[in-house]
């Protein structure tokens, strides 16, 4: 009985033969300290988890040789320690370790959940009217829709502790601003396009501010440093004005 071939390709891990999960990533190389591991070419919830299952796994697997794991929307950029390793070992060590990467959307259930209170009042609710407009809702609907969808953390940058977070319904779903302000107070809770967000420090921004969380989104003497993590579930609660000033919230940067 004739015993069937197993298919190749580039991508496949050197002992031969194709390894379906290492085709579903590409490796490339940026300089001679690292790499780049791409997860695929849109955004979406499942590419976000896999990118999460990632940074955890070469933790666990590669952490004697890794000097930091940076995400992104699709991808992470590896970092390595050139006096453990070379280029060529690591790129074969992180498709090793990356095997079982198809079933990472199954571990969505060991993701953090972070509960958020946040005030949708008219002091802090810069732009939600122009979200309204756009949409054609009521200030109410925008609120209620907004704060009842589990949102995924696909991204930390812009600033430390800033986490764009999708996706947002459609209905609410507002271009940035034609002009950004050139200050947005701490904790506002923003929309831009089908993605939200939380400004976690008073910086420049474009998004359309709807609200506003009297969490602390970063907090510079812990060594994780934001609150929130890519691959992590964001659930934002509406509250009323006593209570989002009761939990340490203030209107003094308006």
């Amino acid at each position: 009985m004739r015993s069937r071939r197993r298919r190749t390709c580039s991508k496949c891990l050197p002992s031969g033969g194709c390894d379906e999960e290492v085709c579903l990533m590409r490796i490339e190389a940026v300089n001679e300290m690292t790499c780049i591991v791409y997860f695929g070419d849109t955004i979406s919830e499942q590419t976000a988890q896999k990118v999460s299952w990632a940074i955890g796994r070469l933790r666990q697997k590669l952490s004697d040789q890794i000097v930091d794991i940076i995400p992104s929307y699709t991808s992470i950029l590896v970092c390595y320690d050139v006096n453990k390793t070379d280029r060529f070992t690591i790129i074969a060590q992180l498709k090793k370790a990356l095997r079982g990467i198809k079933s990472a959307h199954t571990n969505t259930q060991a993701s953090n959940v972070i509960d958020l209170p946040v005030y949708y009042g008219e002091e802090v609710s810069l732009d939600i009217e122009e979200v309204c407009e756009h949409n054609g809702l009521g200030r109410d609907q925008v609120i209620q829709i907004h704060s009842e969808k589990l949102y995924q953390v696909y991204a930390i940058g812009f600033s430390p502790g800033f986490a764009y977070l999708g996706t947002t319904d459609e209905r609410i779903a507002t271009p940035r601003k034609s002009t950004p302000r050139l200050k947005v107070p701490t904790g506002s809770v923003g929309i831009a396009d089908n993605q939200t967000a939380i400004y976690p420090s008073p910086t420049p921004g474009g998004w359309q501010i709807i609200g506003r969380t009297p969490t602390k989104m970063i907090d510079w003497e812990s060594d994780g440093l934001a609150k929130v993590a890519v691959g992590d579930y964001v659930r934002f609660r509406s509250v009323s004005k006593p209570e989002f000033l009761e939990l340490g919230g203030s209107f003094d940067e308006l």
